[in-house]
């Protein structure tokens, strides 16, 4: 489950985590998790896309804005463009996610973020860090999507759920 990030910013994201030699980069399109990846018996998939209807009415659209970069090192090899607009929207909406027919622990609080760089040399999460810096963009979250991962190792979108709807 994640929000999509819309494009321009999307590609830009993208492309800045190839650039930086994260061999996710092509596997894993640019979004904030709202939970992170779970599996779920196809028995129960109709019941959690029910949950997740629920969750996208009972919430409003909202602006969001990425600007800066941030980092989860030491504890993990992580760099990342910040949240700074839409904070506790996304906690709100994570909540809900999880509230519902599937469970899943969190290894570490929920904090929104658009990962650009992860599990690479320390120069290179360096590089990625200060590259980013400076990024800023804002955008409606109108929408989040359940994603799925295809045999091939793409995450690709199998099911929007529109906010307010």
């Amino acid at each position: 489950m994640a929000i999509t990030i819309p494009e321009p910013w999307g590609s830009t994201l993208q492309d800045a985590r190839e650039r930086f030699g994260d061999p996710m980069a092509r596997f894993i399109p640019p979004h904030v998790t709202l939970l992170p990846p779970t599996e779920i018996d196809e028995a129960a998939l109709g019941e959690f896309e029910s949950h997740l209807d629920e969750v996208a009415r009972a919430h409003s659209p909202f602006q969001m804005t990425l600007s800066g970069t941030g980092t989860f090192r030491p504890l993990s090899p992580v760099v990342f463009v910040q949240v700074s607009a839409g904070i506790s929207q996304c906690e709100l909406l994570e909540t809900a996610v999880r509230s519902g027919p599937v469970t899943r622990e969190l290894e570490f609080n929920y904090h929104p973020h658009v990962t650009v760089a992860h599990h690479l040399p320390e120069e290179r999460l360096d590089v990625a860090y200060a590259e980013l810096a400076d990024f800023r963009c804002s955008f409606e979250v109108a929408s989040f999507e359940l994603f799925h991962q295809s045999d091939d190792g793409m995450w690709r979108p199998l099911t929007p759920f529109v906010l307010g709807a």
